[in-house]
């Protein structure tokens, strides 16, 4: 479905960007779904936990003073590939040994604070496209709204079910 949003062009065809849009929306509600049978208390509290983190990186994005952030996209790749690793080998990895655990910590607390890095990337990102708009060079692409926007989106849900998969396992919970 991101394909498709990514795709259709804004100015020749809104409506239809906008559906394919709303598309992708739906699906990945449909990933996150599953999520509910932690139940509503937690998904409440993970949401909030969720706007705190996405609101306060924003800001910061925001107000950086240079554009120091635009330039981890290497490392960043290399944090993927290892949170990616991570997630697959968990999958085969009882939790119970020391290497599955290990993987599954790094899959999901690595994969969190990957996230948030690629969040501060991507707001900067989406600052410096939409400020230098009128100065494209010939041939590049108009400046798409929806776009741009969309590696934020996935960092916010990515951010959110780890958050909510911390919150699961007690990383919240009073004892």
């Amino acid at each position: 479905a991101l394909m498709l949003v990514r795709s259709i062009d804004y100015e020749e065809s809104p409506l239809s960007k906008h559906a394919a849009w709303m598309l992708h929306a739906g699906v990945m509600g449909a990933v996150v779904a599953p999520l509910t049978l932690l139940g509503g208390p937690l998904l409440i509290r993970a949401a909030w936990y969720t706007a705190g983190i996405v609101g306060g990186l924003s800001a910061v994005a925001v107000c950086a003073p240079s554009e120091k952030f635009l330039n981890m996209g290497a490392p960043l790749g290399l944090g993927l590939g290892l949170v990616l690793v991570s997630s697959v080998g968990s999958m085969f990895l009882p939790p119970t040994s020391i290497l599955g655990a290990g993987m599954y910590s790094v899959a999901i607390y690595g994969g969190l604070v990957l996230f948030s890095f690629f969040l501060l990337h991507d707001t900067q990102h989406v600052i410096r496209r939409a400020e230098s708009q009128p100065y494209l060079v010939v041939g590049e692409r108009k400046y798409d709204p929806i776009n741009a926007c969309m590696g934020i989106y996935m960092d916010t849900l990515n951010i959110f079910m780890r958050v909510a998969v911390i919150l699961a396992g007690g990383g919240g919970r009073k004892k």
